[in-house]
């Protein structure tokens, strides 16, 4: 099970959870307080800014992060959930935790992973580019833009609720 929640609920998600491993996917610059019973080798800093355009003086998502997310996530060993999180738990995050899903089901289809991503959070909001840059990775073939294209723009707000994701 994959586990979603802004920072500000981190360390309440991982407890409640269990969760042994966590994807943080933030600014660089954002400071990141991880919980003492995730191991440092459990943890994953992918720092950039929640863009999906090149922007001068940010850094947007590009496929260096989503290889680093992809190897994170196949490395996991599934023994207990996976937290991943950014700053509000929309968007960087979102997209996270799909990519996560998509990579661990090669063969399942990605508009039924998204429409579980919706169903699971209303609010979610998966950053594009970051989504387009897994796409072809993972040989997708436009199908993940499609599916989160598909479900929309998830509903305003300024920080999400935690929600879980099912990776099987």
């Amino acid at each position: 099970m994959i586990h979603v929640c802004p920072l500000s609920r981190l360390e309440e998600t991982v407890a409640r959870t269990g969760a042994a491993h966590v994807l943080s996917v933030i600014n660089i610059a954002t400071p990141v307080a991880l919980p003492a019973s995730v191991a440092r080798e459990n943890h994953l800093f992918v720092g950039f800014n929640d863009i999906t355009a090149p922007q001068e003086g940010l850094v947007h998502p590009n496929a260096e992060h989503v290889e680093a997310i992809l190897g994170f996530a196949r490395r996991w060993p599934r023994e207990a959930p996976l937290v991943v999180h950014c700053f509000a738990g929309i968007s960087r995050s979102t997209a996270s935790a799909y990519i996560a899903a998509c990579a661990l089901n090669p063969g399942r289809d990605e508009a039924v992973i998204a429409r579980a991503l919706r169903a699971a959070s209303p609010i979610a909001t998966p950053n594009a580019l970051l989504v387009a840059h897994a796409d072809a990775a993972l040989g997708r073939e436009g199908r993940m833009i499609a599916a989160i294209a598909a479900i929309g723009r998830g509903e305003e707000a300024m920080e999400n609720l935690p929600f879980e994701l099912a990776v099987d």
